[in-house]
């Protein structure tokens, strides 16, 4: 198991989870659930998506987002870059960390990204070059590795070559995301002991949806086999726009009182979060997703 100390959360809230929210926010709002989540002691949070508005409307004003920090908040603040225009842009803004956006299914990929597996593997290629010349560290997201929601059962063989491309290229580490919360603790492990033969797991992350109320069932599991970061969003913010019946993200709230036992970040702050938490689905109005928030108040 993965040893206490050695745990990292990946705070996707702000970007992940805003995206499929039908409320746009403002830029002052979004700067003010990074601001609590900083203060909650959370040290990496996606802050935004250089996207099409007219496909994501919910992250327009990115870079207003990012030009709310300082260059020193900006190093833990990531954002995702779809294409060459959104690697300029969020280079102009001054990006701290970005993120590649690619799935196991091409289905997926030509819904979400608008091209191919193949094709959005030969752009990445480009962008992670470009970034690491500039010293920016590209972490590389592949979706759908439990299923997919236009093609069904996926194959592991695609999951491991994919994600052994993505590290190859140059991204920092790849995260693992069930976008449609199908996969189960028998399924991860699976998945995880698939990759460990090709791949070094302390370059894996998980980022699981609770759509069957299999997240943290999921996390334990990687836990078991070795995986430290985890993707979560406070409230259980989220799903996937492109995803078709996705519900949210693992609330970062639960996420954190399981691994209170293990003792694993020591350093977060659960009533901080839960501010975070109670000031996001106020701005949304919404109930919180997270069973920790629905039972301490």
């Amino acid at each position: 198991m993965a040893e206490a100390g050695t745990i990292r959360i990946v705070e996707v809230g702000p970007r992940d989870g805003l995206q499929n929210e039908a409320s746009v926010l403002s830029v002052e709002d979004r700067v003010h659930l990074i601001r609590l989540l900083f203060r909650a002691g959370l040290s990496e949070v996606e802050a935004g998506a250089f996207v099409s508005p007219k496909a994501v409307p919910q992250m327009q004003g990115s870079a207003e987002v990012l030009r709310a920090f300082s260059d020193q908040e900006r190093r833990n603040l990531s954002v995702l870059v779809p294409n060459q225009r959104g690697l300029e842009d969020a280079l102009a803004a001054g990006a701290g960390s970005l993120s590649v956006f690619t799935a196991v299914s091409d289905s997926f990929a030509l819904k979400n990204i608008g091209m191919s597996v193949e094709d959005s593997l030969g752009l990445f290629e480009s962008l992670v070059r470009q970034a690491r010349d500039r010293a920016i560290p590209v972490r590389g997201y592949l979706s759908c590795v439990a299923g997919c929601p236009f093609e069904g059962t996926v194959d592991l063989r695609r999951v491991v070559s994919l994600s052994s491309q993505l590290l190859e290229m140059g991204c920092f580490e790849v995260s693992l995301g069930d976008t449609i919360g199908v996969g189960t603790p028998v399924y991860v492990k699976k998945m995880l002991r698939a990759l460990q033969q090709e791949v070094p797991l302390d370059k894996i992350a998980l980022h699981c949806h609770n759509t069957y109320g299999q997240a943290l069932a999921n996390v334990y599991v990687g836990l078991e086999e070795g995986i430290h970061v985890f993707d979560s969003a406070v409230a259980g913010l989220g799903g996937c726009p492109f995803a078709p019946g996705a519900s949210g993200n693992l609330a970062t709230e639960d996420l954190l009182y399981m691994l209170g036992d293990l003792g694993g970040c020591p350093d977060l702050s659960m009533t901080a979060l839960l501010d975070a938490a109670d000031f996001i689905t106020k701005k949304l109005g919404k109930e919180p997703q997270s069973a920790y928030f629905r039972a301490t108040r």
